[in-house]
């Protein structure tokens, strides 16, 4: 790690219910990175799962937060989309599950308590089936590699080591 990101830190959120299908793309997402790589310490990576305001002191210290949730769109299932910084709230105004007005509500706490990062990405990926049931439609899976993948080279572009353990995907 460069001196530049000696004290920065990061957080990688998913967020998502395991138990409705598609949902559950950003807490797999998660364990998926963990399970795959060795992230420095400065980086947390955590399953948010359906929580709401618990999530709040997550946010406090960090410098870049990147959240991972399925996300309506209305664009063909396991489409990625990677929205940034002010845009993050809005793109949760067009919800796929209740636990989504929760994150708005998250965010507009922790910018009226001076706690929201510098720089905020979401990469949401775009559901196919929302019905109960545990597991990701192979679209979703696919999306997801791409958002594992994407995450992995932001995390080094701003300067974090990110290493791959030699574990593969089994999605």
């Amino acid at each position: 790690m460069s001196d530049g990101v000696l004290n920065m830190r990061a957080l990688v959120l998913g967020i998502g219910n395991l138990l409705i299908g598609d949902e559950g793309v950003g807490c797999t997402a998660v364990a998926e990175l963990s399970r795959r790589y060795t992230l420095p310490a400065s980086v947390d990576c955590v399953d948010g799962g359906t929580a709401g305001f618990e999530l709040l002191p997550m946010l406090d210290g960090k410098d870049h937060v990147i959240l991972i949730d399925a996300l309506r769109d209305e664009r063909e299932p396991g489409t990625v989309i990677m929205v940034e910084n002010e845009h993050v709230p809005k793109a949760f105004l067009n919800r796929t599950t209740p636990h989504q007005l929760g994150i708005c509500d998250v965010l507009a706490a922790a910018e009226l308590t001076d706690a929201l990062p510098g720089h905020l990405t979401l990469y949401g990926v775009e559901p196919k089936r929302l019905d109960v049931g545990i597991g990701l439609s192979p679209e979703v899976e696919a999306g997801m590699e791409k958002v594992i993948s994407a995450v992995v080279e932001q995390l080094r572009h701003s300067g974090y080591e990110v290493r791959h353990n030699g574990i593969e995907s089994e999605h």
